[in-house]
């Protein structure tokens, strides 16, 4: 088996104003270094589009019907002061929905050892009932409680490395104890959340924040003694990964200082307990990464990492 990476050209046509970080050029940087010949044995598909049914396990129904009816035919729609719809959004929207499912029916199904989806935008801000932070809809929550409705997996994991909490991730998983969020992130910085004291009702929230400059060797430690002890005793049959790369010293929106290394060692070391608690079963989903060259570099370790690299 190799690994399964899922893009589509819709995550293209999801315009946003001029300067604004979370554009198009994202997808195109990742297209350019995944072409690389080192990277010749991915598996690759285009992004399937996602229904409304699988959007709705994680989304209540009238905040889907608004954003579907505010999808402009012209010009730009402001659903907050960064979060825009251009005409092309809601099949990109709904093309990363679908490509989180289709990588997860991929990997539960034994066709991939894991996967990656590089589609935009991201997700992990994304509430119930609520868009913020360059997001529409939580696709990697999509994915976990699609993979427990459908497949019957009891646990899963979502980790997220990206900067920012992904406060949406943590609203919908909040009061259920059969999924676990983890996250470092910097702190103070949008969007607010992520406390360590925020632990959910039964306990299944691990919120490790770090500081503006930590760097690599406090955002390892966070894993080594926080993160990763957890996932082990909660032994997932499933991870999703929220895959961020906007922690990389180059980007302009933090200051956590990663190196695109600190990508490829946390990912090798949630592949180990996936390799011991879930038959390897990791797919993930991108979600951050504003400077073109440290997104390069931080998804092709990352990628890299996946393929057993």
């Amino acid at each position: 088996m190799t690994t399964l990476v899922l893009t589509h050209s819709a995550s293209l046509d999801h315009v946003t104003p001029p300067g604004h970080p979370e554009r198009p050029d994202r997808i195109r940087a990742i297209d350019e270094v995944l072409a690389e010949d080192r990277f010749k044995c991915l598996a690759r598909g285009e992004a399937p589009e996602g229904s409304l049914d699988s959007v709705a396990l994680c989304h209540n129904e009238h905040y889907i019907a608004e954003v579907r009816h505010i999808s402009p035919s012209d010009g730009l729609v402001y659903l907050d002061s960064d979060t825009s719809m251009s005409p092309g959004t809601w099949e990109a929207v709904m093309r990363g929905v679908g490509g989180a499912i289709a990588a997860t029916e991929a990997v539960v199904a034994g066709r991939a050892s894991n996967a990656f989806v590089a589609t935009r935008p991201p997700g992990h801000h994304a509430e119930a009932g609520r868009a913020m932070g360059f997001c529409f809809f939580d696709q990697a929550a999509i994915a976990a409680r699609h993979a427990q409705r459908k497949h019957g997996i009891g646990r899963v994991a979502v980790v997220d490395f990206d900067v920012h909490h992904g406060n949406g991730t943590q609203d919908i998983f909040w009061a259920d104890r059969t999924v676990m969020y983890c996250s470092t992130h910097q702190m103070p910085l949008f969007p607010g959340s992520g406390a360590a004291g925020e632990r959910g009702d039964h306990d299944t929230i691990v919120n490790a924040p770090l500081a503006s400059g930590d760097g690599g060797t406090k955002f390892r430690s966070a894993f080594e003694n926080l993160i990763l002890p957890r996932l082990e005793t909660f032994a997932p049959e499933l991870f999703i990964v929220s895959a961020g790369f906007d922690a990389h010293s180059r980007d302009p929106l933090a200051g956590l200082n990663l190196e695109a290394s600190d990508f490829g060692w946390v990912t090798r070391k949630l592949m180990d307990i996936a390799d011991a608690t879930a038959g390897g079963r990791i797919v993930s989903v991108l979600e951050g990464g504003y400077n073109l060259q440290g997104l390069q570099e931080s998804v092709a370790a990352h990628v890299a990492a996946l393929m057993g690299a």
